[in-house]
């Protein structure tokens, strides 16, 4: 069973319809007893990294999630602003992240930027893996994914490093380490692309 997390952001609904397409048992987990359920765990999120981390500790889920990744070593995918709190801090707000990987939140620096408006970084962007890892199996040459963010994840060590991507500078748009994923991008908004993602992260 795939949980995705309720914690009130994130659009839930995309991913089930995924999901369901694919035959995959998906369920959204509002509470702690929904969450034991979980073979796999989506982790969305939309918006700003404190109201992110307020939403996520104020949902009775947080504890719940620690010890099913930490303790269970449950597969977890974080998506976008939920990529952003596995780390430590942001750089847009003041809250401690989770700290599953060992990385900090930074701004974009819009003086490297061609594009107008500059940011946020939205739209489609090219995503080159760096290493071989299941979550982007047959997902073809030079995949194109969505992307709605103006901050991206820094990694204290690049060996967690699954993905590059390109918005004035290369950042890191996939990060791994063990049983923790995350994808800046959005899947659920980038077709066949993003369903595949999907999918392999259903069978890792």
């Amino acid at each position: 069973m795939i949980s995705i997390v309720d914690y009130g952001l994130g659009n839930l609904k995309a991913f089930v319809n995924i999901y369901k397409q694919l035959n995959i048992d998906i369920q959204i987990a509002s509470t702690p007893k929904q969450l034991n359920l979980s073979d796999k765990i989506i982790l969305p999120g939309v918006g700003a990294f404190d109201h992110a981390m307020e939403k996520l500790s104020k949902s009775g889920l947080r504890d719940k999630l620690e010890e099913l990744v930490w303790t269970n070593s449950i597969p977890v995918l974080g998506i976008c602003v939920g990529m952003q709190i596995l780390g430590l801090k942001s750089d847009e707000g003041e809250l401690e992240g989770l700290g599953w990987i060992d990385g900090i939140v930074k701004k974009f620096d819009s003086s490297l930027i061609k594009e107008k408006p500059k940011l946020p970084h939205m739209g489609w962007n090219n995503v080159q893996p760096i290493i071989k890892n299941n979550l982007f199996n047959n997902i073809g040459k030079d995949p194109i994914f969505y992307f709605l963010h103006s901050y991206y994840f820094s990694l204290k060590s690049q060996e967690y490093a699954l993905a590059t991507s390109n918005y004035g500078i290369d950042f890191t748009c996939a990060i791994n380490d063990g049983n923790i994923f995350g994808v800046q991008f959005h899947p659920e908004k980038s077709h066949h692309y993003g369903v595949q993602l999907l999918k392999n992260f259903a069978l890792i």
